[in-house]
């Protein structure tokens, strides 16, 4: 595990939908060896379709509490990656002074997605199998049994 960094921040735009569910992930594979958090450039609650995807794959995150960047009790990382264009502004204007990388993994925001509840449902699995994949690919360590 030695590989690894030892913070990780995800961010969005609102903390509600793809970097909580990042978050989720990132600790489910390495909680006991990396310090995780997430934030959004606004907040709201928890998306019940971002909870109800990851609880199909074992992971809780309805006691996620969302915060901004601005929020953020300690803003030192190794690592800030953003998932849309409004985080990434914010991310890089938040490291101008800090020895971190900051990435960039675009992702689709599934919350804009019209429809019915499992066409909705099918939107928010997508994203989080994209970012489990992202995950995986930047940090190779994890082992596929786990999801």
């Amino acid at each position: 595990m030695s590989d690894l960094p030892g913070s990780i921040l995800f961010s969005c735009t609102h903390n509600s939908v793809r970097s909580p569910m990042a978050e989720g992930l990132m600790k489910h594979f390495y909680g006991k060896w990396v310090y995780v958090d997430s934030c959004g450039v606004h907040t709201r609650e928890v998306d019940g379709f971002s909870a109800a995807v990851m609880e199909e794959i074992g992971i809780d995150i309805t006691h996620h509490n969302a915060k901004t960047f601005e929020e953020l009790e300690d803003t030192s990382f190794d690592i800030v990656i953003s998932l849309s264009p409004q985080a990434q502004h914010k991310a890089v204007e938040m490291t101008r002074t800090m020895a971190c990388e900051v990435f960039f993994w675009n992702t689709f925001d599934p919350s804009v997605v019209e429809g019915g509840r499992e066409e909705r449902l099918e939107a928010y699995r997508q994203v989080r199998d994209q970012i489990l994949a992202r995950i995986r690919a930047q940090f190779p360590l994890v082992s596929a049994s786990h999801v």
